[in-house]
């Protein structure tokens, strides 16, 4: 599944591409399971409304919506989530359309936005801001959680570092891959207690959380399946990975060979000789 890199990303490539665009025409595919909003509705909202920008949200990517002019009040939100598999697009209308593609959106620029989703475990919503909420995160944004309020997550918490890194209603966006990664950096075994982290402790995995994330944006993701971004290109962090998917490969910090356990369901990667 993609995570806040990748969703970062592509949320980024997507605003810079259709920004100050207009939706003219949507169409939708028949499959039931992306639709969070009923195609109907959602077409009835997205056609001629303005893409004032796009965000990232968590793990959603958030188009938000206006009718006149780029300085006119959001009061729409388009909002995807990737699920395993999803794509979003944006090209034109003569490319080929991939199988598996459930909406194109096409612009009064002349290019296309198209969600791609072969499981179908993705989702799109649309929100009309006069008579719904506007769409906000489950968790904290770990890209700027300050140092009180991330231990403040932790606090008495009987589960592993690892499980609650993945709690979304925690931290939003935080997935299998950047959570190997940060507890590597942090040098924390992915069992230990959460609730019985020191502060000194929880300050590493803080700023090693910020650090990869950040840095796994700059390289456009990682690409470990069918991740790719706005324009279908591949990331690049998966080529920087430490841990994660590397079994009994050798630590490239004291060539302990990696090993994979499952916490809460999911694979685990770690170094048993730099994390601790």
């Amino acid at each position: 599944m993609p995570e806040l890199p990748e969703v970062e990303t592509i949320a980024q490539g997507v605003d810079a591409r259709v920004r100050g665009d207009r939706i003219a025409e949507v169409w939708f595919g028949s499959h039931r399971e992306p639709f969070k909003t009923s195609p109907r509705r959602q077409a009835r909202g997205l056609e001629g409304r303005l893409i004032l920008t796009v965000h990232r949200t968590g793990k959603h990517i958030v188009c938000e919506l206006g009718e006149g002019s780029a300085e006119s009040s959001v009061q729409a939100q388009w909002i995807v989530h990737l699920g395993m598999t999803g794509r979003l697009l944006v090209t034109t209308p003569e490319s080929p359309v991939a199988a598996h593609t459930h909406a194109r959106l096409t612009l009064a620029s002349g290019r296309e936005l198209r969600f791609v989703d072969p499981r179908r475990f993705g989702r799109l919503e649309y929100r009309d801001l006069h008579r719904d909420p506007g769409f906000s995160g489950p968790g904290a944004e770990p890209l700027t959680i300050g140092p009180e309020e991330f231990a403040a997550l932790f606090r008495g918490r009987r589960l592993a570092i690892k499980a609650a890194l993945l709690n979304q209603k925690l931290l939003a966006g935080v997935g299998n891959i950047y959570a190997d990664e940060s507890l590597f950096r942090a040098g924390l075994r992915p069992r230990r207690m959460a609730g019985r982290l020191t502060r000194a402790e929880l300050e590493r995995l803080r700023q090693a959380l910020r650090e990869v994330l950040t840095h796994a944006i700059q390289l456009g993701g990682s690409s470990v399946s069918d991740y790719v971004d706005a324009n279908g290109v591949r990331g690049f962090f998966q080529l920087e990975h430490r841990v994660y998917q590397r079994t009994g490969e050798p630590c490239r910090v004291c060539r302990t060979p990696i090993r994979r356990i499952v916490v809460a369901g999911r694979s685990t990667h770690f170094c048993p000789e730099c994390q601790r």
